[in-house]
Parts: structure tokens; sequence; C-alpha cells
């Protein structure tokens, strides 16, 4: 996320619900929602965003855009196993937290899980069975300056806020994400900003609006044309 070249503080903190999330302290931002990220990233990206995929796509190819303390990436991972459908899945974050610190998310303890240190342990810039229905791929970097010849059909929009990171929500952004997606493509994101939406729907989006986690009305899912 943000400038590459910048390295920035970061620690792990407690959300309403009991799952950890971090702070960063650079852009004065959490990863999760303080009112609690396992609750917000359930109903963002797995139950606007993968469970729609799973009914309407056969082979399902996420994007996520900020890979940060890997609960989207666990609880894709955990929902593919239990479904017994394969998913292919690439993360692009330009900020990878410490070991450390990943180490500190209570994550697992809370889903009943041992693969959150896999996947942060996993080497970046190159493909890794996680499990035989979970693949992942990090890759370090920007957004801005990803390229791939993967297409994907669902996309979970994890950037920091649009105050932090302006230049992550703009509609040359998500024309450069609708490159990489498959027609019919889900993008799922917590911002249900109005600029947000008329950016998405710039880019080519049909944009919806769906209730959102704890203290957030509304949050976005985004149909690529």
């Amino acid at each position: 996320m943000g400038n590459i070249e910048k390295k920035t503080e970061s620690r792990v903190v407690l959300t309403a619900d009991g799952s950890s999330s971090v702070y960063n302290s650079e852009f004065d931002q959490h990863y999760h929602s303080i009112f609690g990220a396992l609750q917000e990233s359930q109903r963002v990206f797995i139950q606007l965003g993968l469970e729609a995929a799973l009914e309407r796509f056969t082979e399902i190819s996420v994007f996520e855009m900020g890979f940060g303390t890997g609960l989207n990436a666990l609880l894709t991972m955990l929902e593919a196993v239990k479904s017994e459908r394969a998913v292919k899945y690439t993360a692009v974050e330009a900020f990878p937290i410490p070991l450390e610190e990943a180490r500190q998310l209570n994550f697992d303890e809370l889903l009943a899980s041992h693969y959150l240190n896999a996947l942060h342990e996993a080497p970046w810039n190159r493909p890794l069975a996680i499990t035989p229905f979970f693949q992942l791929l990090k890759c370090e970097g920007r957004l801005q300056d990803f390229r791939t010849e993967e297409r994907f059909n669902l996309v979970y929009y994890d950037a920091f806020a649009p105050e932090a990171q302006p230049e992550l929500w703009t509609p040359e952004i998500f024309e450069h994400l609708a490159t990489l997606m498959h027609p019919g493509g889900l993008l799922t994101t917590y911002c249900s900003k109005g600029y947000v939406k008329r950016n998405l729907q710039a880019a080519g989006f049909l944009v919806e609006k769906h209730p959102g986690p704890a203290r957030k009305r509304e949050v976005l899912r985004a149909v690529r044309q």
C-alpha cells in the first residue's frame, strides 16, 4: 500500500469483536475496522464477495489489493477447504507487516484454524499451494505497477481509506483493475463514499450498495461490465 520506498511503523491492536488488527502510524490507519476486524471481513469480502462468486463461477480466481494481516486470505482459504472448491489467490502489498507482528494476530485462535503463519511465511512473488484447494501468490509492490496475464473474477479492494491514499481510489485505478478482471467479475470494498461509487461507474462497473457490518451503514459491491 502506498509508496513502496518508505518503511512504516505498525503495531497489533484489538478490535471491538475481539479480533486483531494492525495500526499503521505513517498513514494513521487501521488495517481493519476498529468495531470488528473479523465481522468486517466476513461481511464485505466473504458474504458479498466469495459466496456470490462461488455461486456464479466454476473456477475462482481472487485478487486482493492489500494482503495486510492475511485475514481475508485466511477466511477465503477456510471457505475453499470447506466447500472443496479450488481458489487461486493473488495479493499485492507494498508494506508487508513484520512476521513477528503477524504471529501476534489471533485469527487462528478465533477461527479454530492453524494456517495464518503459513500464509505470512509463504514466499513473495512465487505461487505456493497452502492446501490442495488454495494457491497463494503474494506480490510485493504497488497496485499501480502490478501486471499479470491472470484474469480475476473476484477482487477484494482493501486499500487504506481514500483520505490516506487518494491515489488508490481514482477512476484510473479502477480502470486498471477492470483490465485484470473477467466480464461479470465482482469487486467488493468497505468504502461507500459517493465519489468512490462514481469513480467505479466511470471505470465501467455496475455498482451496488449493501448493508455493512457494525457501525457501517453501507458497503459496495461492483460488477465488471
